[in-house]
């Protein structure tokens, strides 16, 4: 067993080289960063490593395919996140399992970001200040999902997500000069594509061993005024263990899942990230994350969770630095 789990990751990292070797100098733009923020507290308390994981309906923001394990027959979360510069995050999923599994499972998602107010203006020359105030205007976006995962073994699942996206960055006003005469004309920043994720995860066989394999947010390319661009797309590979299946004669019900996934994203540099997750009782849940290279903060993140009758409640804590601190919360109820 030794000589197959040492192979098992030997093809992991072999394929994280592959994909890091991929890079390319010049990263791509995209938009849509909405999409890559993280609401889920036990995920973003494990750095987002959950692609290797059965997540039931939350499976949909990091890999359709852990839906398929789903344990009950219905699901249903809400989170909230208080994301840095007061910009609100609220995400939803739904799940649902009928026959017993024998047709997969259906899942919903709802995401949805408020950016705030922000105070409005044009130019103007005319003017003693040089521009005039438009008021008060408020910019949001939200995705809405469909997916459905099903196992096709007793090893081996697949899963699928389709998103309607829609991002409103308001109207902007711009000079415009006909045979002499200065007018204005208005634009509305408003885009709304479709982006689609899909994933497998393949259970080895080798106690809880579990590989998992996620693309997210693949989507035409669109653009605003000039520039194109597309969703944040994502490729992920993904590995866990409770590695508590080793231990033999443990003095009470506990569990250590270890979980790691390696990213490539098409708009910034790759990264390796770690969770830990220990449980005790089934009940009470302890865990810690890192992300190398990550972009905003250290990289660390630490959370906790009490489940128990089919509800639960979670929590994380990621410090940012020269930003605040975000919280998260997620709350779940199953049937």
């Amino acid at each position: 067993m030794k000589n197959k789990l040492g192979l098992l990751v030997a093809l992991f990292l072999a394929g994280f080289i592959s994909i890091n070797n991929y890079a390319q100098e010049k990263l791509a733009q995209s938009g849509f960063q909405f999409l890559s923020v993280v609401s889920d507290a036990r995920a973003s308390a494990l750095a987002d490593a959950m692609t290797s994981l059965e997540n039931s309906s939350s499976a949909l923001f990091f890999n359709p395919a852990g839906m398929a394990d789903m344990p009950t027959v219905f699901e249903i979360t809400g989170s909230t996140n208080k994301w840095i510069a007061d910009i609100r995050h609220t995400t939803f999923t739904l799940a649902f399992k009928p026959m017993d599994g024998n047709y997969g499972v259906v899942g919903l998602s709802v995401q949805y970001v408020s950016y705030g107010d922000f105070y409005g203006t044009v130019v103007n020359q005319a003017s003693p200040q040089g521009y005039d105030d438009t008021g008060i205007f408020s910019l949001n976006a939200f995705a809405v999902g469909l997916g459905y995962a099903k196992q096709l073994t007793d090893r081996f699942s697949v899963g699928g997500q389709v998103k309607y996206v829609h991002q409103d960055l308001g109207d902007s006003q711009t000079p415009l000069v006909v045979n002499g005469d200065t007018s204005k004309q208005t634009t509305s920043n408003q885009l709304s594509p479709l982006a689609f994720d899909f994933g497998t995860q393949f259970r080895t066989g080798i106690k809880s061993l579990v590989f998992g394999m996620s693309v997210r947010n693949f989507s035409k390319e669109v653009k605003y005024a000039q520039e194109g661009f597309q969703a944040p797309l994502v490729f992920t590979l993904g590995i866990s263990m409770n590695v508590m299946d080793l231990v033999q004669n443990l003095p009470f019900d506990q569990s250590l899942l270890v979980t790691l996934d390696a990213s490539h994203y098409v708009d910034h540099p790759e990264q390796l990230k770690i969770g830990l997750e220990y449980t005790v009782l089934n009940m009470i849940s302890l865990r810690g994350g890192f992300a190398s290279h990550s972009y905003l903060g250290d990289g660390f993140s630490f959370g906790l969770g009490i489940s128990k009758y089919g509800f639960s409640l979670d929590y994380s804590y990621t410090p940012f630095g020269i930003f605040n601190d975000v919280q998260r919360f997620t709350t779940r109820f199953s049937l």
